[in-house]
């Protein structure tokens, strides 16, 4: 009998079991917890940490990654991650001791597609937000999705507009009131480098947290730059059962960051059973209670 793997949190059925395990316990640093008048050097502060990621523009490498899920549950498999920023990204999952491909992905300018690979299946749509919250279920967007693939999320809030800022634990924090959302993000003010990114709405009962860990030295282009090596994505949301969590975790293998020939080829496959995505409320393979 074949086992589905959930792939980015709720993304995709696979057919190869590669492992699971007893849920593991989340240990988070303190975060900052001492209210803060914003300085000169808290605002320069920031500027910095923001002006680092934009001349970060792509990448091409090889991750574990690894989904926990509120049941208790984990699952592991292994992607070849391309990436140009702002633009395209591709993404080929494998799994199974042989590490045969099972997946692959496809998120274009405009199109999204997602390969199930073991049953020839091919769901197609628009890389909406809509979209991308029923394949990977973050409610933040492609935008958000590919910058935590990069390991560099572009700080475009200006500094002129934050609410508030905490400091402690060695870590300063800044919140941004956006239409319907707060924004956090966590410095570390020595490495000068952004730790964490919180989103949540105004009601909070759905929440994103974006953790950046294991930080690489890079030189680029005559700069060098800090990039983490491993990226967590938590998703708290309200559920049936009460708060569901749901986690990836991305531990970078190998990478080249701004390789100078990246060309990221997609070939619709033939004869795959087309599945529109705009058109569904939910994955295909998604059982709802009672149903067989």
């Amino acid at each position: 009998m074949k086992k589905f793997i959930v792939i980015f949190f709720a993304f995709l059925t696979l057919s190869l079991q590669y492992g699971c395990a007893d849920f593991e316990s989340i240990t988070r640093d303190a975060l900052p917890d001492r209210p803060s008048e914003l300085t000169g050097e808290l605002a320069s502060l920031y500027r910095d940490v923001a002006e680092a990621s934009p001349f970060i523009h792509s990448l091409d490498g090889y991750a574990d990654v690894t989904i926990y899920t509120s049941g208790k549950r984990r699952e592991r498999v292994y992607c070849n991650i391309q990436l140009a920023r702002h633009k395209e990204s591709r993404m080929i999952v494998s799994a199974g001791l042989l590490g045969w491909p099972v997946a692959d992905l496809y998120f274009g300018k405009d199109s999204l597609f997602v390969h199930d690979m073991m049953s020839n299946r091919l769901l197609t749509g628009k890389n909406s937000e809509e979209n991308i919250e029923k394949i990977i279920g973050v409610p933040s967007g492609y935008r958000m999705f590919s910058e935590s693939l990069l390991g560099l999320v572009n700080l475009d809030d200006p500094i002129e507009r934050v609410s508030r800022v905490k400091k402690g634990n060695g870590r300063v924090m800044y919140s941004f009131d956006r239409p319907g959302t707060i924004r956090e993000m966590v410095v570390d003010p020595e490495s000068r480098t952004l730790m964490a990114l919180f989103q949540r709405n105004l009601y909070n009962d759905t929440a994103t947290e974006i953790y950046f860990r294991k930080f690489q030295s890079f030189s680029v282009d005559g700069r060098t730059a800090q990039i983490p090596a491993q990226i967590e994505m938590v998703l708290f949301r309200d559920g049936e059962s009460g708060d569901e969590e749901h986690r990836l975790v991305i531990d970078y293998d190998k990478r080249i960051i701004n390789p100078e020939q990246l060309t990221i080829r997609y070939i619709r496959p033939k004869k795959a059973r087309v599945i529109s995505l705009d058109d569904i409320e939910r994955l295909p393979w998604t059982r709802v209670s009672g149903e067989r």
